[in-house]
């Protein structure tokens, strides 16, 4: 089994910072892409930024500028920095990952607990 465990998350002022962290273990063998996602009460879960083994990265268009995600590939882990935050980036953000448990089976997606992130004044 594969656990993804999350940890960052928290009360944040507008217009502060917050760093989440992600850190994959268990049965892997390699992971193909980490990301993060978010859903908000009442709205679909959306994506905030994934980043591939190589380091390419990509990022919703509402966190751009104010999002970077990192990845180091010997932890396991994925990092979220944010910056300059929003009311609007209130949600529980979900870490995933894309990853195969052996050399002889598919990728699969692997999900964390979630982790609240409210920006509240």
């Amino acid at each position: 089994q594969v656990q993804l465990v999350e940890s960052g998350g928290g009360l944040v002022q507008p217009g502060g910072s917050l760093r989440l962290s992600c850190a994959a273990s268990g049965s892997i063998f390699s992971i193909n892409v980490m990301g993060w996602y978010r859903q908000a009460p009442g709205k679909q879960r959306e994506l905030v930024a994934a980043i591939t083994g190589g380091g390419n990265t990509v990022y919703a268009d509402s966190v751009k500028g104010r999002a970077t995600i990192s990845r180091d590939n010997a932890k396991n882990t994925v990092y979220l920095q944010m910056n300059s935050l929003k009311l609007e980036d209130t949600a529980v953000y979900y870490c995933n990952a894309a990853l195969r448990n052996t050399p002889w089976t598919n990728t699969r997606d692997y999900w964390g607990q979630g982790t609240q992130v409210t920006v509240s004044s």
